[in-house]
């Protein structure tokens, strides 16, 4: 079945979950395209997006800068039966979001609704909030069903009449967590088909590394503890908290923290472990590819991830990089929120401190930091808790059944 699968931008480092279910999907034998609405940032791509065969189709990122694009698209759109209640949907949407990003998104719809394959069957958005907009009025132009899989921030930050009413207008929708899950569901009209999928972790990509703990415990430099954290550095990811609570650790006790990711507030970080006199104690690595990454997981002992509800309800679902974590072997810190706590059960798979409880962070390093036996626990309980039962492959197949559905409906 040709499915359209649409994209904030592609291929991002920091969006492995998707690169993931995309592979998945063509291996399982969907006649995939990629749209995206923006073009590559990132300085590397993970090995999974070099495997990965499908076309990808770049919409224009600003409309003023690809203005007859834009203008051939509007043209030809206008002859398909599905214009006008595209075009009236969008008005009715941009009186309550009065933005040019939702102008935007209805010039970037106008492209994907001409430029896609005349075959596609299914548009498929990852995110509720602007690619799920773009799809959506895209998808009506070519009267297509179309549906989204919703994550983190676009759930919790997208306006309520919003989420309904796509709720309403989606063949057919599904989310990686159950608190995303239970709060859509409540959004959502009777009769919406919606889903609670887990991304899962491809464990054959994150193979076992074998007995790796260290014996380390922080009390001499030869024998420090070596900290990772992965995640962009922007409010959400809660690694101000993190510095906080590092500067507090008792000088006797001897750490090193790897920073792996970009994000807007790196430099402001780095001023601020700098402010605090951490400077010879961290390694800002920036973004890495996967395989970088994963050495990073086998050289540490601990991962850590403080993560917190940002203002304007920003926050983390599952994010993937506890499960890679934890099948490396490394015991996990993080935060006691309600998607992580889906994965992390506390004192059994890892130990979940209060966001932005800097003192709680501090004496949860010092306790596993200092006893190895511990990490092994913590680790091992994690790791089997992947394999048995956040595995991708038991994750997908519902995937591939929701999209053979529609073929089955066509």
């Amino acid at each position: 079945m040709p499915v359209a699968v649409v994209l904030k931008g592609y291929p991002r480092l920091s969006e492995t979950f998707i690169a993931q279910e995309i592979h998945s999907l063509e291996k399982a034998g969907v006649d995939l395209e990629i749209v995206s609405l923006r073009y590559p940032t990132d300085p590397a791509t993970h090995p999974i997006h070099r495997e990965i065969r499908a076309p990808v189709l770049y919409l224009p990122e600003y409309l003023h800068r690809e203005p007859l694009r834009v203008i051939r698209a509007w043209r030809a759109a206008r002859k398909r039966p599905g214009y006008l209640a595209a075009r009236t949907l969008w008005l009715r949407d941009l009186k309550r979001d009065r933005s040019i990003n939702r102008i935007r998104r209805f010039g970037q719809a106008l492209v994907l609704a001409t430029e896609a394959r005349s075959s596609t069957s299914l548009m498929y958005a990852h995110f509720m909030h602007t690619p799920a907009s773009v799809t959506r009025y895209a998808a009506t132009v070519r009267d297509i069903p179309w549906s989204f899989s919703a994550h983190a921030k676009d759930i919790w930050t997208t306006p309520d009449w919003e989420k309904h009413e796509k709720l309403a207008d989606c063949t057919w929708g599904v989310t990686c967590t159950q608190a995303g899950f239970t709060h859509l569901k409540q959004l959502a009209p009777a009769g919406t088909r919606l889903r609670l999928l887990y991304h899962g972790l491809d464990t054959e990509r994150f193979s076992d590394p074998g007995n790796r703990h260290s014996q380390s415990n922080g009390v001499t430099a030869q024998r420090e503890v070596n900290l990772l954290s992965v995640g962009r550095a922007v409010p959400k990811k809660g690694f101000d908290v993190l510095l906080a609570a590092l500067s507090s650790l008792p000088d006797e006790f001897h750490w090193r923290w790897q920073h792996v990711g970009g994000g807007d507030r790196l430099p402001a970080l780095q001023r601020a472990a700098a402010d605090l006199g951490l400077d010879k104690r961290i390694s800002w690595l920036g973004p890495q590819p996967q395989e970088a990454v994963l050495s990073l997981y086998r050289e540490s002992d601990v991962f850590i991830l403080p993560s917190r509800i940002a203002a304007g309800g920003d926050r983390d679902g599952l994010p993937n990089v506890l499960m890679e974590a934890a099948s490396q072997g490394l015991a996990i810190i993080t935060s006691d929120l309600p998607g992580i706590a889906e994965f992390i059960v506390p004192d059994k798979h890892g130990l979940l401190v209060s966001p932005d409880d800097a003192v709680a962070l501090s004496d949860a390093i010092q306790r596993v930091g200092r006893n190895p036996e511990l990490r092994a626990n913590l680790a091992a309980a994690a790791k089997t808790r992947v394999t048995q039962e956040f595995d991708h492959r038991d994750n997908i197949e519902p995937l591939i059944a929701l999209i053979g559905d529609v073929e089955g409906a066509d």
